[in-house]
């Protein structure tokens, strides 16, 4: 079922118009837990809005809005991811200001300015996902650099400070690069005769894009994978996330990670399906897997090496954009459908994680590894969240995450990708055996033990951090069980850009 005119008006730009008007509340109000609670809400808006135009377009249809905005089944399905990462990240962050502001570590002004951004950086991604114009959905990606930059060093420690410097100037050449790749498609499109009007718009491309010329499409997707890959943290332009996600607050981690990274993986698979038109589908296939492999490899290595566990969350970042983009890679509709559901699956099982990380640090005061021992003595409704979420991660049954990589590993196969199936596997073992033996010290590990009198180690965990990271670790298994609800969705979705 297709919509358009008003209803469509409405719905397209609902979630929008939420998520700016909890910023316009922040920055007009100052902290206050109410701020927090509308950000909630406007997520909540997201998620109902997407899971709305899913049933809309789960058999095809469209919600469009002119030319500029359209919502396919691929756009529903990055919408609810967006809505649920949001809101199990935002309402387990209902009290971190209060906490900031308690301990010193942020002013009213830094308060003001970190309630004004998190909805703004929402906003950003839900546009990025909900427009038709590739130049568009560009400069949404490039926003989010400048809204992520403030809140990475939103502690203006010095390491923080350097994250952010860091992560500004890598992201700022990957976009950039980005920026060319997109110049060169717009040229491309020119070349071939596409109408002025719609020489970026997606719809037109996908329609023309057996007439543009191999040749500069072969070296805008080049660029793109590189300007795009960036954003998604793939190797060769990696190094900023692991020490952004480090320094950053856990929920704007568990945004960063669960929503930023899988919309660059969007954006490419948005890019894939007109260039794999063009030039020879081998090279699309190859630059792809070029990169995820590297990427996975390196993941695996680092996380080996890893001692501090908010960095082995960031490199597991990595890891499974990696594994997403091997699904980009194969390029089949069964491969798109189950990169989705993967790119679900992380989102939630992530932001669980870094909020969950998040309550480790307040507790234990550090993020080395060696430093907490026994969490499961000090805090066992914590512990227990953490574990779930690296099972989860991890991709043990029945979390959603064992069904995608299973997914993954059978698509790889159809395609007489074999050896890249047995690269992944081998790889995949590697990440098992470092998260374990890093988590079990945290966990189980022996070492120093509570201080009977310290309250602080024993303090109950509040229901407004239990609730929302339970319900994202309910999803993730549900989705790993049932094929409902989005199984016809993400059949659609895999249609749109996958090639058979």
């Amino acid at each position: 079922m297709s919509l358009s005119g008003t209803p469509a008006v409405l719905f397209v730009t609902a979630p929008m118009v939420a998520l700016v008007t909890a910023s316009a509340a922040a920055l007009l109000m100052g902290w206050r837990r109410v701020v927090a609670v509308a950000t909630v809400v406007a997520a909540a808006v997201v998620l109902v809005v997407g899971a709305v135009t899913a049933a809309w377009t789960a058999d095809g249809g469209v919600v469009a809005v002119g030319t500029l905005l359209r919502i396919d089944a691929l756009s529903g399905v990055m919408l609810i991811v967006i809505g649920a990462v949001g809101v199990v990240a935002t309402w387990a962050g209902v009290g971190y200001l209060d906490d900031e502001l308690a301990n010193g570590h942020t002013d009213a002004a830094g308060a003001r300015r970190y309630g004004v951004l998190v909805p703004l950086f929402l906003a950003s991604m839900v546009f990025a996902v909900s427009v038709n114009n590739l130049g568009l959905l560009w400069a949404a990606v490039e926003a989010t650099t400048i809204v992520t930059a403030f809140l990475v060093g939103h502690r203006r420690t010095r390491t923080s400070v350097e994250a952010t410097w860091k992560y500004v100037i890598i992201c700022s050449v990957g976009i950039a690069l980005a920026y060319l790749g997109t110049v060169l498609v717009n040229y491309g499109a020119k070349q071939a005769g596409v109408t002025e009007h719609g020489t970026l718009d997606w719809t037109e491309l996908v329609a023309h894009a057996g007439e543009l010329d191999p040749g500069v499409m072969r070296l805008a997707f080049a660029l793109l994978v590189l300007g795009f890959g960036t954003k998604a943290g793939l190797f060769p332009m990696h190094s900023w996330l692991p020490d952004a996600h480090s320094q950053a607050p856990a929920p704007v981690s568990a945004l960063m990670s669960g929503v930023l990274l899988p919309v660059a993986v969007y954006a490419l698979a948005r890019y894939r399906v007109i260039v794999v038109a063009s030039v020879d589908p081998r090279f699309v296939r190859g630059l792809l897997l070029a990169a995820a492999l590297a990427s996975l490899l390196l993941a695996a290595g680092l996380l080996l090496a890893q001692r501090d566990y908010k960095r082995l969350l960031a490199y597991s970042s990595i890891e499974h954009m990696a594994i997403a983009v091997v699904g980009v890679a194969i390029g089949t509709p069964f491969a798109i459908a189950a990169t989705l559901l993967h790119l679900v699956g992380h989102g939630l099982g992530k932001a669980v994680l870094f909020c969950g990380a998040g309550e480790i640090l307040a507790r234990e005061g550090s993020t080395r590894i060696e430093a907490v021992r026994r969490l499961f003595l000090r805090s066992p409704v914590l512990a227990g969240l953490f574990a779930a979420g690296l099972a989860a991660l991890l991709g043990l049954p029945p979390f959603s995450l064992f069904v995608s990589e299973v997914g993954l590993i059978r698509a790889m196969m159809a395609v007489d990708a074999g050896w890249a199936a047995a690269v992944v596997l081998a790889l995949l073992l590697v990440v098992f055996v470092a998260v374990i033996g890093k988590a079990a010290g945290v966990l189980l590990g022996s070492g120093r033990t509570p201080d009977s009198a310290g309250s602080a180690a024993v303090k109950a965990l509040p229901v407004t951090t239990v609730v929302p990271l339970t319900a994202g670790l309910v999803a993730v298994a549900v989705l790993g069980i049932a094929d409902w609800p989005l199984g016809q969705l993400l059949q659609t979705a895999g249609l749109i850009v996958g090639n058979r």
